[in-house]
């Protein structure tokens, strides 16, 4: 894994051709929300699409047992809410404002009609592939990790991801609670706790309020296995 930015994600954004992207932009209107509002509704209608300008927001769903479960993260150039309307179903998950967000949304009969461009349904198909086919990863991952590695690989993934030179060191700039932390990986807050202690005692990681900021990015990765 290399220096922050080194290998981020292709957004949804990335993958549209230039007239697609304003024929998108002239459809849209702007939306502007707060840290901490929610965008997206669990359960809510899909009446909408909106594109990320600004800002980074989380993803998750709610267990039947009450729990929260945090499905990812997104920021600016990535879609938001286009399954609900491609599938015409109520919205799979809750989506919140980690920091002020701002966004282009588009009704979804705007968004279905734009889907009759070969090359604008072209980009949605390989935009999907590619969030999903992350989705599947982590997941494998994950299933065969304790906590300490769960931790470590969605540190080192934030790191890749939302990473600052901090010096020497990478400033993950996502803020993160630790029970935002165990909800991603799966994990319980005390299992996250003591992942993040074993990892401040190796060097590999400094944690701050709702910061952390990795020093040894090689120290990290080792505890992945």
């Amino acid at each position: 894994m290399g220096q922050p930015g080194a290998a981020l994600a292709i957004t949804f954004l990335d993958l549209l051709s230039e007239s697609d992207r304003l024929e998108f932009e002239r459809r849209a209107g702007p939306r502007r929300f707060k840290r901490g509002s929610t965008l997206v509704n669990e359960g809510g209608p899909g009446s909408e699409v909106m594109l990320l300008t600004e800002g980074r927001v989380k993803v998750s769903i709610t267990t039947a047992a009450g729990r929260d479960i945090v499905l990812g993260f997104m920021g600016p150039g990535e879609l938001l809410g286009e399954l609900a309307v491609i599938g015409d179903q109520p919205r799979s998950g809750t989506t919140e404002a980690l920091e002020p967000v701002q966004a282009l949304a588009i009704s979804a009969a705007d968004f279905r009609a734009l889907l009759e461009r070969p090359s604008f349904a072209d980009a949605m198909l390989r935009s999907l592939v590619n969030r999903f086919g992350d989705a599947d990863r982590r997941r494998i991952e994950f299933a065969s990790l304790q906590a300490l590695g769960r931790v470590a690989t969605a540190l080192a993934e934030l790191a890749e991801q939302h990473g600052e030179p901090d010096g020497d060191a990478i400033a993950i700039t996502l803020p993160l609670s630790q029970e935002e932390l165990a909800a991603w990986t799966g994990s319980s807050r005390e299992a996250v706790a003591k992942a993040l202690a074993s990892l401040r005692g190796l060097g590999a990681i400094r944690t701050e309020r709702r910061r952390i900021v990795v020093l040894d990015l090689e120290a990290l990765k080792r505890q992945i296995a």
